[in-house]
């Protein structure tokens, strides 16, 4: 089991950035893969980027890719979003998640959200 705990979200004017952090309650394995998640107002919940502890691997998002990127630091057990170009679209609650490997289809762990409003 882990806790999963969100921090970084605000309030920013289009074309600005913000770095979203995702920190585990325990060490985590090597085997396992965190991802992104968001969900706006009306919307299903949609992919944004995962990290894979096994040598770093990420993937990102089409609507995403070129602005936003993730890393690791596994001696904090954070995973970060850095966010870059935001646009108004980009408005949602970001969730993190936790499944046992990159191969995983299903996240088992998810932490609360945080909160990102682009403004135009």
């Amino acid at each position: 089991q882990v806790q999963l705990v969100e921090s970084g979200g605000g309030v920013v004017q289009a074309g600005g950035s913000l770095r979203l952090s995702c920190a585990a309650s325990r060490r985590t394995f090597s085997s396992e893969s965190l991802g992104w998640f968001r969900q706006a107002p009306g919307k299903e919940r949609e992919f944004v980027a995962a990290f894979s502890w096994s040598g770093g691997s990420t993937s990102l998002a089409d609507s995403v890719k070129g602005r936003f990127s993730i890393s690791g630091d596994n001696a904090k057990n954070t995973v970060y979003l850095q966010m870059n170009s935001l646009k108004p679209e980009d408005t949602a609650v970001y969730y993190c998640a936790n499944r046992p490997s990159a191969y995983s289809s299903t996240y088992n762990y998810w932490g609360q959200g945080t909160q990102v409003t682009v403004s135009s």
